[in-house]
């Protein structure tokens, strides 16, 4: 049994991560932090859980939970992981982060668009990008790894096909977004209240995003060259869920069929990476709880323009299902341990 601590365990991710281990059969919870709810059972912060998870909340710091665990993940807000995943390195405690501290190799970049100043840019530099699909190899090997944005997960893999094999001008990729309300956090905020949300849908973070570079860094990578994307995200007034519909101009003709190929063959054998059937486009109802993204596209001829759809579960695939596929990978289990699972539909 593997020992395993989850630092900031009460806030949706966190929760989602306790929910996920629960059913894992090779792990031991061994430290839930939370300062808000210490002294509290975390079945009573969270009723779901009675009956699954019989563990307190503690006001641990950073060094009690290392000295209790083997794997430790990360739940806090961004500019609170450096310091304790340097420590956890120090004393030999594997590094799943949750948050945005270790996704950029240039920390440079991460303190230009969080305005925080990073206190380790080496650490930064050898995190591993916790996205399995494109990096599953480095991540076994990992002692830390930094867990992808939810943004970025359904983009990088709606567009990771079409990139490695050249089929698009980077220069023209347009990616239109939307997201649940859970993805802004179990905080209280005005913008996350009902009467704010319900009925309305709006656009955010307006050609400044935070997860616009994260995007850039790894759609780079797979095209070989510098890549800028134009990104606009919205709020939905669901729970949970992410849509992101992308589009490329096609650098040479392409028709759907010989580009839905190129996605079989990129995906083949991934557990969680499902191309829909053709014309059937993806609904977040459809990946709701669940580990998985599902996929979709087409050739617009009139335009030259391939659009792509993908659709994952913010808090699952999006955050802590694939820091569980993460930690699965660095320990040696089988990557879809307490994770394979269809989503909740209706």
């Amino acid at each position: 049994m593997v020992k395993v601590g989850i630092i900031g365990a009460t806030g949706y991710t966190g929760a989602e991560l306790v929910r996920i281990l629960s059913r894992h059969p090779e792990i031991e919870l061994v430290a839930l932090t939370s300062r808000h709810y210490a002294g509290e059972e975390m079945a009573d912060v969270y009723p779901a859980l009675t009956g699954y998870v019989a563990s307190p909340c503690e006001d641990l710091t950073p060094e009690d939970v290392l000295e209790r665990a083997e794997v430790v993940f990360i739940a806090l807000p961004h500019g609170h992981a450096v310091k304790v995943a340097g420590r956890a390195v120090e004393m030999g405690v594997k590094v799943i982060d949750l948050g945005a501290d270790l996704r950029f190799r240039d920390a440079a970049v991460y303190e230009e668009w969080y305005k925080v100043s990073h206190a380790d840019h080496e650490l930064a530099a050898n995190a591993v990008y916790g996205l399995p699909e494109i990096h599953r190899e480095a991540i076994r090997k990992a002692r830390v790894v930094a867990n992808p944005g939810c943004y970025p997960t359904s983009v990088i893999l709606g567009l990771a096909p079409l990139l490695k094999a050249g089929y698009i001008d980077p220069a023209t990729i347009i990616i239109d977004a939307k997201s649940g309300v859970s993805g802004a956090g179990r905080e209280a905020r005005v913008t996350s209240l009902f009467v704010e949300c319900n009925e309305n849908i709006n656009p955010y973070g307006v050609a400044g995003h935070r997860h616009t570079p994260e995007i850039e860094q790894e759609l780079s990578l797979l095209a070989g060259r510098e890549v800028k994307v134009t990104f606009t995200p919205h709020l939905l007034p669901i729970s949970r869920g992410i849509l992101s519909t992308m589009y490329a101009a096609l650098v040479r003709p392409a028709t759907e069929g010989e580009l839905r190929q190129v996605y079989r063959d990129f995906y083949a054998g991934e557990p969680f990476v499902h191309l829909l059937p053709r014309g059937t486009w993806p609904h977040t109802r459809w990946v709701y709880g669940s580990n998985n993204c599902h996929i979709n596209l087409t050739v617009d001829g009139r335009t030259g323009r391939v659009v792509v759809a993908s659709a994952i579960d913010n808090l699952t695939k999006g955050a802590s299902g694939q820091a569980v596929q993460n930690f699965n990978l660095m320990c040696g289990f089988a990557e879809s341990t307490a994770l394979a699972a269809p989503g909740l539909c209706p």
